[in-house]
């Protein structure tokens, strides 16, 4: 990670996560969170989509973080 970019938390809605950080959105759209640009992404947290996705919050925050 580089340090000068913000982290990526649980609590981050998918559409302040992927303003800080565009690059995600492949990561996500591997596991299955098409809904990038949707208006469930601008309320949805990080953390509620990994449960609805069935993802382990912990590695799906520390796969968005290297990327």
């Amino acid at each position: 990670m580089v340090q000068d970019q913000p982290k990526i938390t649980g609590q981050m809605t998918i559409a302040e996560a992927l303003k800080q950080k565009p690059a995600i959105a492949a990561v996500l759209m591997s596991k299955g969170m098409h809904c990038l640009g949707c208006v469930i992404a601008q309320g949805e947290t990080i953390e509620q989509a990994a449960e609805v996705h069935g993802i382990a919050l912990e590695e799906l925050l520390e796969e968005l973080n290297k990327s």
